[in-house]
């Protein structure tokens, strides 16, 4: 065989290695969702993790399908910035070392991110806003056992960040409405989302105010977006923080019984609303 056959062979075949090896996941183009949707200022690189991938390096195939390229860890993994257990073919954001840029200071696997996060909130007496802490503490001290059965109930909230971009409220009721005022106890509010993005190794989701249309349609007003530092993330437990203040959430599977809890729970609160009102 001729060296130039040899050449030819050996370079069809690393051809063939780098696409397998950065191409594990087989969807089509059409099914691929995109690597993000770029927010203004953000500098960060992304990209797909390729075979190679370990506590010291990342192995990325960039957004624009150029060659491979390696990023140097060890610090940021040292760090605990490598939020997510990178594998081969998810979709990743690096954050570079603004002095050498071989080296990554923050890794996202934004698949490991993506998912149903919650969090347990409970509610408070309706007009604690307006009492003393000591005043509050008094009223639940002098609170009966049975009442607080009856009413201070715990729900999920927590949010679904979708591989497309879309985001969705987990948890969330509708309490507008005259029945629900009538309970003794409210919960804290809880955003309505639409989308989330990364920004500089951040996560930014956007919220704002639902309402209906005629056809059943929701209308979102006054949209607004939150950005929160992604402190830990690893299986099922994520840690944001934002303006100072960290919140812990945990994984869940299926949107649909959540919602249904809590919707469930506050049937149970206006149930017990109107008997009272009727009583």
């Amino acid at each position: 065989m001729s060296h130039k056959l040899v050449f030819i062979f050996c370079l069809f075949f690393s051809s063939l290695a780098a696409l397998v090896s950065c191409n594990t996941k087989e969807m089509k183009d059409a099914e691929k969702p995109a690597y993000t949707v770029r927010l203004q200022g953000d500098s960060a690189v992304y990209g797909l993790a390729c075979d190679g991938c370990n506590d010291t390096i990342v192995v990325v195939l960039p957004e624009d399908n150029s060659d491979p390229v390696t990023y140097n860890i060890m610090e940021a993994k040292r760090r605990k910035r490598v939020l997510g257990k990178v594998q081969i073919g998810d979709r990743l954001c690096i954050v570079l070392n603004k002095k050498n840029n071989q080296k990554a200071d923050v890794v996202v696997d934004i698949d490991k991110l993506a998912g149903i996060w919650c969090y347990i909130v409970m509610p408070k007496m309706r007009d604690a806003g307006q009492m003393s802490a000591k005043a509050q503490a008094r009223m639940m001290n002098n609170m009966s056992d049975s009442l607080k059965e009856t009413y201070l109930i715990p729900r999920e909230y927590g949010f679904y960040l979708k591989r497309d971009w879309i985001a969705s409220s987990v948890g969330y009721v509708d309490d507008n409405n005259a029945l629900a005022q009538e309970s003794p106890v409210e919960y804290p509010p809880l955003g309505f989302f639409t989308a989330w993005h990364l920004w500089n190794g951040m996560l930014v989701i956007t919220s704002g105010t639902p309402s209906s249309k005629n056809n059943g349609q929701i209308d979102v007003k006054s949209l607004q977006n939150d950005t929160c530092s992604i402190d830990y993330l690893y299986g099922d437990s994520l840690v944001l923080s934002s303006d100072g203040v960290s919140r812990s959430y945990y994984r869940k599977e299926n949107i649909n019984d959540v919602n249904r809890r809590a919707q469930a729970v506050a049937n149970e609160l206006k149930k017990k609303a109107l008997k009272e009102t009727v009583n």
